[in-house]
């Protein structure tokens, strides 16, 4: 299965500049394995070591959350778009 990962601005200049990438797998975690198979700069920031999703990453499968789909084993079919969200902190008051 191919699904189409919307890279983040923050992310893409670790992942060769591109809004999106074309990537193969049938969960999450094969798409992001795969993902980080080729572009290791940001696996810290999506994947845990454990191989779970990062805590302040939201990934979307066609607008749903994975994590309340199965997290990485989240179920990817071809033509899916995932969206990957890093959480954004800061600011003042």
């Amino acid at each position: 299965m191919t699904a189409k990962v919307r890279i983040p601005t923050v992310l893409r200049s670790a992942m060769g500049g591109d809004a999106t990438i074309s990537v193969e797998g049938t969960t999450i975690g094969e798409v992001l394995n795969r993902l980080t198979a080729t572009h290791p700069a940001v696996k810290g920031q999506l994947l845990n070591e454990d191989g779970t999703l990062h805590r302040f990453l939201n990934v979307y499968v066609n607008d749903d959350d994975v994590r309340y789909l199965g997290g990485v084993d989240a179920p990817v079919a071809n033509g899916d778009e995932i969206t990957l969200l890093p959480a954004v902190a800061g600011g003042s008051l």
